[in-house]
């Protein structure tokens, strides 16, 4: 194992140090409890968005603070969720009136601190919805998950609810906005390597060095299925089919209820991709990929929706959800309306994500 780290007990407090120095211009970083809001403080009758999850994915969540997405982060441990403290504080720091929306990945973990943070900031009077992020179509159930877990279609989310809450949506619409995303979209990853969390000699997973995982989650989860070493196209055919073909999916989903002061469950389902549709495509490295390679995927990606009859009106290639030192990358492919494209082309500004103002 070799990591640019000193003690691994001090990583998370360093690396937000860090990021505070590199990027003071744009964000603040708080400690005790650890979380990150924009520089300029939310405006006056905005709601504010928060997200978090455990440390080890940057950018995401908090490379995604400031003007057009997130109004705060809560970075947790290495690959362990924040806790509620960390949230309620964040909620608190950012609200300015017009309530909060948490965009929150489907990990056991967050939902329960999520939910556990929303019932004490609403204690405070502040409104509070958390929006649950399911797009992955390799497991219903996993190590860290009940149902599917929140993996490529959050990025999208952040910039698109940031930029319609910098446009004045209020908490009730921008919640549907986000429901909405994360009903269209759908993702898949694969591993060429295993990854090493600081403080562990031992990777998350073995691999042969002629194997590759598929299916594999962010935190190293082992996949669906483990093949021998396929040519690139090969591969991005097998995760293209599985998200292209991924069939009508329902699941209950809890969320805030503000006229029954309570909260309740709701089937959701998505629907499949289908010809003439069209999709913001989103090719991810995770962590130990570059881009070059991630260009090639992508041209595949491109060459399997034409050949679909679904057409790519905007694309995301790079490394934004990535899962420590790990080689290998995800799909994610999101169906776009006129008023997701107009929000993803919205000005945003921050340590992550820039598009110009």
């Amino acid at each position: 194992m070799k990591k640019l780290i000193n003690n691994p007990d001090n990583v998370l407090k360093e690396q937000l140090q860090g990021m505070q120095a590199a990027h003071g211009d744009l964000i603040n970083v708080h400690f005790d409890p650890a979380y990150i809001t924009r520089k300029d403080p939310t405006p006056k009758g905005k709601v504010a968005l928060v997200s978090g999850g455990g440390s080890g994915h940057e950018p995401m969540h908090g490379g995604f603070v400031g003007k057009g997405m997130l109004d705060a982060a809560c970075p947790g441990e290495i690959f362990t969720s924040p806790t509620p403290d960390q949230m309620y504080e964040a909620a608190k720091a950012v609200d300015s009136g017009a309530g909060v929306l948490n965009i929150v990945k489907n990990y056991t973990g967050d939902v329960m601190n999520f939910e556990m943070a929303a019932d004490m900031a609403r204690g405070e009077g502040i409104k509070v919805q958390n929006i649950i992020v399911d797009d992955d179509v390799a497991v219903k159930d996993s190590l860290y998950t009940a149902g599917r877990r929140g993996v490529g279609t959050t990025v999208l989310i952040e910039k698109i609810c940031g930029g319609a809450a910098e446009d004045g949506y209020d908490l009730k619409k921008l919640s549907a906005l986000c429901k909405k995303l994360n009903q269209n979209g759908r993702s898949m990853g694969m591993a060429l390597t295993s990854c090493i969390t600081p403080g562990n000699a031992t990777p998350s997973f073995e691999i042969g060095d002629d194997e590759i995982e598929l299916g594999i989650g962010i935190h190293g989860e082992p996949g669906i299925k483990r093949s021998k070493m396929m040519e690139a196209d090969e591969i991005v055919e097998f995760m293209m089919d599985q998200i292209l073909n991924d069939p009508a999916y329902t699941r209950i989903l809890k969320e805030w209820d503000f006229d029954k002061d309570d909260w309740v469950e709701a089937e959701v389902t998505d629907q499949p991709f289908k010809k003439g549709d069209q999709v913001i495509a989103f090719v991810n490295s995770m962590g130990g990929t570059p881009v070059s390679e991630l260009y090639g995927v992508y041209r595949k990606v491109q060459e399997i929706c034409e050949k679909q009859g679904i057409k790519i009106v905007r694309n995301l290639v790079g490394p934004y959800i990535t899962a420590l030192e790990m080689q290998g990358c995800s799909i994610t492919l999101l169906k776009a309306d006129n008023e997701s494209v107009k929000y993803w082309d919205a000005p945003a500004l921050t340590p992550g994500i820039r598009v110009k103002m």
